[in-house]
């Protein structure tokens, strides 16, 4: 049997949230919050471990021990700002208030930073990496998954870090063309912009021609990076086309230098 039910009722009740605000805080529809608390269905994983990591729980507590008031004390629970208004205009971490300096997330901790992400404390927690940039402080480095940004050998490979610079929702200035890093609720997408459609809709597009374009509400995105720079480990060799050329430049060099002989 399942308390998670329970525990987010009580967590509520204490932490004196309605089902809307509790909701709007892991980026649910209210009456999931209700379906979870009458035991009608329950969270799944991705949003178990939002609440566990938010409030400072495990999620092994929230899913098999019906937890008192006393032992929520015990945790973290008191101990940090649960408003919306705390997630959308939180203090400065330290590294992005120093331009030298770019916390890195390496892809086995995404999830914990789409958790994370208005913690000051674990921004600052990242490890930070020192890149030659001039683009400012706020800036993040992504480790790449997938292949969606690779074509005919080029563009962004698996393993990739992509350097970025923060984009103002607010303003939400994107330019057609530009590759962005989405953070999500539930992944990081990482696309080309193809156009911006009305009612603030985007179309993206991946570079490698096997994946379609698909279409993001701005609205879903919790952060908004654009990538400026890439560091790759993957050296690749010159293309056919690039050798030719490189072999035809070799021969011109020692022709005009017969010629000038």
């Amino acid at each position: 049997m399942s308390y998670v039910g329970k525990n987010i009722r009580k967590i509520r009740t204490v932490k004196k949230l309605s089902q809307a605000a509790f909701a709007e805080l892991f980026g649910l529809a209210r009456p999931s919050v209700g379906a979870y608390e009458e035991g009608r269905s329950e969270p799944k994983m991705e949003t178990l471990i939002q609440i566990a990591h938010y409030f400072g729980l495990s999620v092994d507590l929230l899913l098999t021990k019906e937890l008192t008031v006393n032992e929520l004390y015990h945790f973290d629970i008191f101990r940090q700002e649960t408003t919306p208004e705390a997630l959308v205009t939180p203090a400065a971490a330290t590294a992005d208030r120093l331009a030298q300096l770019t916390p890195f997330v390496p892809a086995d901790r995404l999830l914990e930073y789409i958790v994370q992400h208005h913690s000051t404390a674990f921004i600052d927690a990242l490890p930070s990496l020192t890149f030659p940039h001039q683009l400012g402080p706020a800036t993040r480095a992504f480790e790449i998954v997938g292949a969606e940004m690779q074509h005919q050998q080029q563009g962004l490979r698996h393993q990739d870090v992509v350097l970025c610079c923060r984009v103002d929702k607010a303003a939400a200035t994107l330019r057609p063309g530009r590759i962005y890093a989405f953070v999500t609720q539930n992944s990081l997408l990482v696309r080309r912009l193809a156009e911006r459609l009305p009612t603030n809709v985007l179309r993206l597009r991946a570079d490698n021609p096997d994946y379609g374009a698909q279409e993001f509400a701005l609205d879903q995105a919790l952060e908004i990076w654009e990538v400026k720079a890439v560091f790759t480990t993957h050296l690749r060799p010159p293309s056919r086309i690039e050798d030719r050329v490189t072999r035809l430049e070799r021969q011109v060099e020692e022709l005009l230098a017969r010629l000038d002989g």
